[in-house]
């Protein structure tokens, strides 16, 4: 509506932003929780004068740079760019309402940057005391940026009273900042820790130096397990209500959610039998194994934490399909073609007579071909319904979800969204606009496989 619409084929322009940002989740929470380890140990190291250990914690340093740093940076900057093409409206009011946070966050991402290449390039060259600081000075700002970072993202999930009084730290210390700044602590020890296992079990060929790598890496794994229990139980409590109703509603996330308690207890039982009791153990598959567990479940909890937002993008503030709900009223009294910016736009170029006075035309609207009327319906999917769903086929297609129904029939549900689906915005526009997208959906529609008994032949009004 207020932007120009990024079409993303079969995957739609949300699910290349979740891909991005999962992958980006698995490298950056590895940056706050490696940064860490890296200070505790090099510390430890110096004061115990372990020269092997310090030889293999700069080996370390190189991969975990050339991870977080070199490829961290390129996804982030990837989902920003995602983003503001498949979201412009959310990202426009999350820019704008957070601007002091996105500055704070850069400064501390920019001490990241310079920290971390002082700590592995300096090494060997700085004081002890010193090259322990530099790397304590990279942990503390890779933490900082996690929170600052989290503040803003719990805030799409829960913004509390902010619709109310939209000042910065109203938004930011939202319900959720707590609780998913616990969860993502304790995913950060917990990923940091299975990536030293495996980094350690491809790269040490010493037993002995490789059991202590997984003594000193397990409490740390441990707590991150318990902290994320909690931070989880936390995210449940503060879920707004609706997002509440959208777990139950929705099969594949009771699923999902199963997976995740089945994915954090293996992960947690390989932690205590491997190397808690046993740290001879830790083998690249053994190591490989924990870290394969401690993605999916990461990444199955990124999902969920997405899916339950419906039917907004931020909650209460912007909808899924990029609308304000406060714009909701007029879009029902002008039309969506003829009331957003970029569907005016498309409407008076190629059908100049539907506009009359700033509103459709409804006697010429329903003169229109019917091929003509799918072309406007297309339109229409996009800007309502591309943002979750792809059109016949792709993630979550329409197409087959109204298979064997009329133009009519569609056109009812459309209407009763607000009834029937209410993990879906509700329908922004006029009752003859949903006539023209249950016109397209008809078109894309597959027809029903042969030998189906359909009990009865259709009524005619529904033909």
């Amino acid at each position: 509506m207020h932007y120009p619409w990024w079409y993303v084929p079969y995957s739609t322009g949300p699910m290349l932003i979740a891909l991005v940002a999962v992958v980006h989740v698995l490298v950056s929470h590895y940056a706050v929780g490696g940064g860490l380890f890296l200070a505790v140990e090099t510390a430890f190291a110096y004061r115990k004068q372990h020269r092997d250990y310090l030889a293999y914690l700069r080996r370390h340093a190189r991969f975990f740079i050339l991870l977080t740093v070199v490829f961290g940076a390129i996804t982030g900057v990837a989902i920003w760019w995602t983003i503001g093409l498949a979201s412009p409206l959310a990202t426009e009011v999350l820019i704008r309402t957070f601007v002091f946070g996105w500055a704070m966050e850069w400064v501390f991402f920019v001490i990241e940057i310079a920290s971390a290449f002082i700590f592995y390039y300096w090494w060997g060259r700085l004081p002890e005391r010193t090259h322990v600081r530099i790397g304590w000075i990279y942990a503390l700002a890779a933490w900082i940026s996690l929170v600052l970072i989290t503040g803003i993202t719990a805030f799409m999930l829960n913004p509390g009273d902010w619709p109310g009084n939209r000042t910065f730290w109203v938004g930011f210390f939202n319900p959720q900042f707590i609780p998913q700044v616990v969860a993502r602590t304790g995913g950060a020890l917990l990923l940091a820790s299975l990536y030293v296992y495996l980094h350690a079990s491809l790269s040490i060929k010493d037993e002995r130096l490789r059991e202590l790598v997984s003594r000193r890496s397990i409490r740390p794994s441990l707590a991150g397990a318990v902290m994320i229990t909690a931070g989880g139980a936390g995210w449940y409590v503060f879920l707004p209500p609706s997002a509440i109703a959208v777990l139950p509603s929705a099969a594949v996330l009771n699923v999902f959610m199963g997976l995740i308690v089945a994915m954090t207890a293996v992960v947690f039982a390989a932690l205590y039998f491997g190397p808690y009791r046993n740290p001879s153990w830790l083998s690249p598959g053994f190591a490989a194994m924990m870290l394969i567990f401690g993605f999916g479940a990461v990444s199955i909890g990124e999902f969920i934490r997405e899916a339950v937002r419906k039917p907004y993008v931020v909650y209460n503030v912007v909808l899924g399909n990029q609308i304000l709900p406060e714009e909701m009223p007029r879009l029902a009294e002008s039309g969506v073609l003829a009331g957003g910016t970029w569907t005016r736009a498309f409407v008076t170029d190629r059908y100049p007579e539907l506009i009359r006075d700033d509103r459709l035309d409804l006697d010429r609207l329903a003169a229109l071909h019917h091929a003509d009327r799918v072309a406007l319906g297309e339109v229409l999917f996009q800007y309502q319904c591309n943002d979750c769903h792809a059109a016949a086929n792709g993630y979550s297609a329409v197409g087959p979800l109204v298979r064997g129904r009329s133009p009519r029939e569609i056109q009812r549900l459309i209407l009763d969204f607000r009834n029937t689906h209410f993990y879906m915005p509700p329908w922004a526009g006029t009752p003859e606009e949903a006539g023209l997208l249950a016109d397209y959906l008809r078109a894309i529609a597959p027809d029903n496989p042969e030998g189906m008994f359909l009990g009865g032949n259709a009524r005619e009004d529904d033909r």
